[in-house]
Order: C-alpha cells, then structure tokens, then sequence
C-alpha cells in the first residue's frame, strides 16, 4: 500500500487513511437515507435505490482511490437527485426510467470529455484566486447544511434563515458535539473529527437510553440481507421517451452535465487546494484520472437505477482528519459496500446530530482559504465574494461557480484587462448565463 498509494510521499500512513475514509464514510452516510426518499417521490421504490446508492459508491469511491490516488468519495448527489425528482420527473412530466436515461448519456458525455482532456482544459482555466474563493466557498456551503441539519438554524418567512429551537434535544446534542470537536481540534487530537462524531453519537446513544426522543439509537438488528434491484437497466428502456421531444432531452441533459461538471469541479479544487495538488501553474495534477473515476461512477450508477454519482464535498471531512491518498476513498468505498449488510446500523447511529459537528467544523477549515484571495484587488475580491456568498444563498455549488466566473469577466472586461481572459473562461461565461437562461427560454 505504501508503494501503490505513495503514502510516505503524501506525509500519511495506513492508519491515519483508515481512519479518514471511515469518518467521510460516516459524513456521508446520510445520503443512505437521503437519495432513497428523495427518489422515491419520483416513483421509484425505496429499498432499490438504497442498493443502487450504496453499491455505485462504493465501486465509484473506490475506483477514484485507485485510479486518481485521491482521498475523494463519491456518491448520488444532493442537488442533483432534486433536480431528478423533482424537476424532470415532476415538472417536466417524465418517468423515472427516462430520467435515468439522461444520466446515463450525461455520464457517457463525461467520459468522453475527460479522456479527451476538455474537463481538465476547463478546470484548469479556472484562476488561481477562483479555486481559492471555490474552496472557501464550498467550507462556508457545508457548513451551513451542517448547522441546517442540526436544527441550529431553520427555515424563516420572515428573514429566510433564523435560529432553531435551542430546547431540542437534538438540536443540543448537535451543539455539544460542535462544541466538543471544536475543542479537540484545537488541541490537536488525532482524528479529531472523527473521534468526536464518534463521542457525539455515544453521548446520543446514552441519552436515547435514558429516553430523550431522537437520538441516535442501536437498531434490534444490525445485518440486513434485503438484495434487489429493480430499476437496475431501466436507463436503457427509457431512451425512447428521453428524446420523444429533442430539444427537452437537451436542456435535461445538459443540466445534469453542468451541476455534475462543477460540483465536481468545486470539489476537487477545494480539496485539492488542502492537500497540495495545486501545482504552480495553478493546474490540479492527476485531474484526467479523476474526472474519469467520477464519469464512470456516473454510468455505473445510472444502469443500477440512481442519479448522479458525484465527488462528495464531504470528503473534506476525511481529509481534514489527515487523508491524503487514494487509500481514504478506498477505505470509504469499502465501508459502503458493507453498508449493504450493515443498513440498519448506520441509519439509526449516524444521524444529523452526529455529521453536523464534523461538517461545520471542516467547513471552518475550508474557508481559511480566504486567507490566499487578494482582497486589495477588486477584481478578485467581487468575484471571490459573489462565489462564495451564492453559493450558500442559492444552495448550489454550481451556480456559485456560475456567478463568480460571470462577475470575473465583466470586473476584468472593467479594468481594461479583457485580452487577458483565457478563452475558456470567455466560453464559460457563455454557457453560464445560457444555464441561467434556459428555465425562461423553455
């Protein structure tokens, strides 16, 4: 392993990448539980799509650790499965199996553009100061789904976002554990992260004990042998109807291209902001490898019957407890591989309370990226702010990116500075406000 992964290299060691992929496991082990209930509102059948998101993740995970060597999870995105269910399924009218379709030739795009080295040309366009207010952005984005899971902050008509009910136990227990991982970070624990979503699920546990309502709790069986596909090659079946209307079957896929390309794009520049994959050049290195890894995991998916498999944000959360080689995805794949058997465990011990602390945390760490943005130069101060500040009001990675790529040309085109906007950026600026156009046109 330590040859194969370059272990010494990268400053870790096995047990330090063990440790790492099972706490971005645990951070993302709620997408268990998320993707089913949100495809299921597009009429598939729950106990499928949980096989389907588990297996696609962790043969996804772990062909991006042993291809990419890089400590990036994947699996069916957030976002993305709404925009599944609740946009083409929903609005759109189309089957389940027809937007399964779209994934796939969405997937099968991917592929193509990633072997062909075009992902890579666009990711690296992207200026130094950019993928720095990316990275940044993507902290302040996480750890605000943090504070929104755990109820510390909800929903407000009035002011959009207020404070939660602080009288919740699990809106507490989630402020304990915050508090807590906090503290052990400072003190430069080991694992903090880890160890304490780890103290945070035990102290949950206790109090469920003692009768405090939800919590996190130990299920009556821990192993589940429930095996069954059913929308596994429905991605095929439902081509026909995919482009019954061609111009539809357009906007469909492209949409999944352009939430996918930059979510993943966001996400592994900002990871690989942290761990030192920034060349010089500003470029990201073995960035064909794993966009390749994240296209695959995207058709695999698709021909098991889920949405979009995509590089995780959580994965900072490994990395921020020391990951830095392929071996953390690995280690995360095989957890949700196990996680097939291991179901009704992990959903009733890892809930929001347990995976808020670790994600508003590591969200933290992230944004001291900010440090890197040259604040006294307007230009990247209005495009790094518009990145980050849209990407936490919109909830969207994607349109952040979007919104500060657009920002950067007309502040470049302002300061006199047009001839030095690489082409591709121009190109992007293009596609983007087309992305931002397409719901009006339709």
């Amino acid at each position: 392993m330590e040859k194969f992964f370059k272990l010494n290299e990268k400053g870790s060691n096995v047990k330090t990448e063990l440790i790492a992929g099972l706490t971005t496991f645990l951070a993302m082990a709620y997408i268990l539980g998320v993707n089913p209930a949100v495809l299921a509102d597009a009429g598939m059948d729950k106990a499928s799509v949980f096989l389907a998101t588990a297996i696609s993740a962790g043969v996804a995970s772990i062909i991006m650790g042993l291809v990419a060597n890089y400590p990036v999870a994947l699996a069916s995105g957030m976002g993305v499965n709404a925009l599944f269910a609740y946009t083409i399924c929903g609005q759109m009218g189309l089957s389940w199996a027809a937007a399964l379709s779209a994934v796939f030739i969405s997937g099968v795009i991917f592929i193509l553009i990633s072997v062909t080295g075009v992902r890579k040309a666009i990711i690296n366009a992207i200026p130094v100061q950019l993928k720095l207010a990316i990275g940044a952005g993507i902290g302040f984005f996480i750890a605000f789904v943090g504070l929104k899971n755990a109820g510390i902050i909800v929903a407000s008509p009035s002011t959009f976002v207020t404070i939660g009910n602080l009288t919740d136990p699990t809106v507490l227990l989630a402020i304990v554990g915050l508090l807590i991982t906090i503290a052990l970070v400072i003190k430069n624990v080991p694992a903090a992260v880890f160890v304490g979503m780890v103290i945070t699920a035990v102290i949950g546990i206790i109090l469920g004990f003692m009768g405090m309502a939800g919590m996190p709790t130990l299920p009556e069986h821990f192993i589940s042998f429930d095996f069954e596909l059913q929308a596994a090659g429905a991605c095929f079946s439902g081509i026909s109807e995919l482009f019954a209307n061609p111009f539809q079957a357009f906007v469909v896929i492209f949409s999944f291209l352009f939430v996918d390309f930059f979510d993943t794009a966001g996400t592994l520049v900002a990871i690989g902001n942290r761990i030192g994959l920034i060349n010089d050049k500003g470029e990201l290195e073995n960035a064909e490898q794993a966009l390749l890894a994240d296209a695959v995991g995207t058709v695999f998916g698709a021909v098991l019957g889920t949405s979009t498999v995509t590089s995780f944000v959580e994965s900072s959360s490994g990395v921020g407890v020391g990951g830095r080689t392929g071996l953390t995805a690995c280690t995360s794949g095989i957890c949700f591989l196990l996680a097939v058997f291991l179901s009704p465990l992990i959903l009733s011990t890892v809930t929001n309370a347990v995976t808020a602390p670790a994600l508003i945390v590591v969200g933290i760490m992230m944004a001291q990226q900010l440090k890197g943005i040259d604040w006294d130069d307007m230009i990247f101060a209005a495009a790094g702010f518009v990145t980050v500040i849209m990407m936490i009001l919109m909830y969207s990675i994607s349109n952040g990116i979007a919104c500060g790529f657009i920002v950067y040309t007309i502040a470049m085109i302002a300061a006199g500075k047009a001839k030095e906007v690489h082409p591709t950026v121009w190109a992007l600026m293009i596609i983007f406000v087309l992305y931002f156009a397409t719901p009006y046109i339709m």
